[in-house]
């Protein structure tokens, strides 16, 4: 071998270009992550070609074994990433130029880098669609945990941060479940527009060669091949739909987390964190802050933010590929990255929360929230709810002025503001009002253990 061939090849598409531009433009710092993808493609690509009689099968062949190879060196951390070569599909192309020689050369033939790392991002999120919705079963499995262990605990609901009504713990927790399975939904729906074979479209017309593109659908496990070739090369949906989908389920991981955030505050003590999941201070000694919860809800600023940013980066865009699209990635990883983290560490953060019921239910009794219940107990006495909700509400200013509870009023205090009260008012307590709530979907002991098992059974067959 001359000097001239031990020399790395150039980049076919940098060569001359000024270095601060090949570095500006580089992506390889960061889409060398695709490794994997790239190769798979790449791999199903070249199988394709052989069987196509395209190129040589004992091209086809060699390219693979050659890429095997590749991809067993970056597995180990040992393979030459180069800078110059700008992009991970031309690192691993000239690699194997070096390893197999000409025959590397042909691995291109009828695709394009457009068509290339179309496919590599659709099956980048399709695997971040199938691993967000394995974070959120993870979840909800530790949602259900809690719940059960905590099924008899009542605790006060709240609307607008101000207790309103007794509820079960499990009933709340359940809200929850039902939050995060849309978003499992979600992900499995941008999964399923995600699933289409863009290779085979060539940089935007097709390719003039007798490909069978659904061979190579078939061995990268889509399930179609997509129908317009313009539209398949400049098409980053499945980006913008994965990100939306996430910036919602980080939505509801952040509500969750400011609630555990509250719950665990000396003012609220409904919960106390596990020393595991909370850190003290730097000089308070008596702290436990929630920390992971606090990070988890300040991170989904960041999701929000690359939700955006593929949002502005597709806005003007002229069909079909422009070099805009290189953005799409970056964003996406950071959103994965953040995502599959914090499914992954609240599952165990509410499994080790200890839950203070005997707190909790005090402040469930507290605060006049069986107000609604004595309303509606007049209601079943024949008073229109109207006047029903004026007499109580009169009522709770007079115990507040007494500075009383409504247990701690009298039958004849009841009664001066309807004459409908008689003594079965007395005996209204956060129990008696959970009780009431027998209806679907509502707070009622036998409702929320039904609730409780469907949603066991449901994550079983979704496992």
């Amino acid at each position: 071998m001359s000097a001239q061939d031990r020399r790395p090849p150039e980049s076919p598409t940098a060569r001359g270009l000024d270095p601060r531009a090949l570095r500006y433009s580089a992506s390889i710092a960061y889409d060398r992550r695709l490794y994997h993808h790239d190769i798979a493609a790449s791999i199903a690509h070249a199988r394709m070609l052989g069987r196509q009689g395209i190129i040589p099968v004992e091209d086809a062949e060699a390219i693979e074994r050659g890429l095997e190879d590749i991809r067993q060196e970056i597995e180990a951390g040992q393979f030459p990433w180069r800078e110059d070569l700008e992009d991970i599909h031309l690192n691993i192309e000239m690699r194997l130029r070096e390893k197999i020689g000409e025959a590397a050369g042909r691995l291109h033939t009828a695709r394009s880098r457009n068509d290339q790392v179309a496919t590599d991002m659709r099956l980048f999120v399709m695997d971040s669609c199938d691993g967000a919705v394995a974070g959120v079963r993870v979840l909800q499995a530790a949602l259900l945990d809690l719940a059960e262990a905590n099924r008899e605990v009542i605790m006060p609901g709240y609307t607008h941060l101000q207790r309103a009504q007794p509820v079960l713990l499990a009933h709340h927790l359940l809200a929850y479940f039902e939050m995060v399975e849309r978003d499992a939904e979600r992900f499995s729906d941008c999964r399923t527009r995600a699933d289409e074979l863009p290779l085979g479209s060539g940089a935007l017309a097709g390719v003039p060669y007798p490909i069978d593109r659904e061979f190579v659908a078939s061995e990268l496990g889509f399930s179609r091949v997509s129908r317009n070739s313009i539209d398949a090369v400049s098409d980053r949906d499945f980006v913008a739909e994965f990100q939306a989908a996430s910036a919602i389920t980080m939505m509801h991981l952040s509500r969750l987390c400011e609630e555990i955030v509250l719950w665990s505050s000396a003012e609220f003590g409904f919960v106390k964190l596990s020393a595991d999941f909370a850190t003290g201070s730097s000089i308070m000694p008596q702290k436990r802050n929630p920390d992971v919860a606090e990070l988890a809800r300040g991170r989904s600023g960041r999701v929000y933010g690359n939700l955006l940013a593929i949002l502005t980066t597709l806005k003007g865009l002229p069909l079909a590929y422009n070099r805009d699209l290189q953005e799409d990635k970056q964003p996406l990883f950071d959103t994965v990255d953040t995502l599959l983290p914090t499914l992954e560490v609240l599952a165990p953060l509410l499994t080790a929360v200890t839950v203070d019921a005997a707190r909790a239910q005090a402040a469930a009794g507290a605060s006049y929230t069986l107000a609604t219940d004595a309303a509606d107990y007049l209601v079943r006495k024949g008073a229109p709810f109207r006047e029903a909700h004026q007499a109580v509400g009169e009522l709770v200013r007079y115990a507040e002025s007494l500075g009383k509870a409504l247990n701690e009023l009298s039958l004849e205090e009841y009664r001066r503001y309807s004459p409908l009260f008689d003594e079965a008012v007395l005996n209204l307590d956060p129990r008696s009002a959970i009780e009431a709530r027998d209806v679907p979907g509502g707070t009622a002991p036998r409702r929320v253990q039904a609730a409780l098992q469907q949603a066991r059974r449901h994550l079983r067959e979704a496992q």
